[in-house]
């Protein structure tokens, strides 16, 4: 199939400078798949462009006057999760990639990004991909995993388990018995009993069954 004859990729572009909202439709309009069905100057403009235009993909400046473009990707994702947004930002606005990811952005891309570069993302965008330049992948990758270890600590705290509970909610979900965890605690098997008792109660759970899916689905144990 031909770049004509597949489905058109309509586009919005949002940026305040009329430069290079003219700059990036005329890279556009040299492709046959791709539409630009409007442009916005604001904030403002860009969320009611989304709400009444039949649009796939909005590229979202972040610095933009009356509503930034990281509340506008906001609005717009809660109002129609089905618009995919690629954010386009500076060198110096790297800073802003986590809360821009947690709006639910589907693509980052620098402002000197080259044009078949852009091209390129828009296409992987609208076929369901994401995108992030390759240069800010281990900043991103350290940032999930920052946020996964703080979740894990903030899940352990909320359920109020002890690190011993800890320890033996982890074994439990090894598979090991009540008299293999106390092996390998050095504690007594009662000792063991009390705890699976304190367990079940502080996550509200009726079993070690429970225990263990409870536990994984809360991050409260590695897996």
């Amino acid at each position: 199939m031909s770049q004509a004859e597949k489905k058109q990729i309509r586009v919005i572009i949002a940026d305040d400078h009329a430069l290079l909202r003219e700059g990036i439709r005329k890279i556009l309009s040299l492709e046959p798949d791709i539409t630009v069905v409007g442009e916005a100057e604001d904030g403002d403009q860009v969320i009611e462009l989304a709400r009444n235009t039949d649009v796939d993909i909005v590229l979202m400046d972040i610095n933009m006057p009356n509503v930034d473009g990281i509340k506008a990707t906001q609005v717009i994702k809660e109002e129609k999760p089905g618009i995919k947004i690629i954010a386009l930002t500076i060198h110096n606005q790297e800073e802003y990639l986590f809360e821009l990811i947690r709006g639910g952005i589907s693509g980052y891309v620098l402002k000197d990004v080259r044009p078949h570069e852009l091209v390129k993302t828009i296409r992987c965008v609208a076929e369901g991909e994401g995108f992030i330049p390759p240069s800010l992948t281990p900043k991103v990758f350290h940032e999930l995993n920052r946020l996964s270890k703080k979740r894990e600590e903030e899940s352990r705290y909320h359920f109020a388990l002890t690190e011993r509970e800890l320890e033996v909610l982890q074994q439990i979900c090894l598979g090991l018995s009540n008299r293999e965890i106390a092996e390998k605690l050095y504690i007594s098997e009662k000792t063991v009993r009390n705890h699976l008792t304190n367990i079940f109660q502080k996550l509200g759970v009726g079993d070690r069954t429970q225990a263990v899916l409870f536990a994984i689905k809360h991050n409260l144990v590695q897996t």
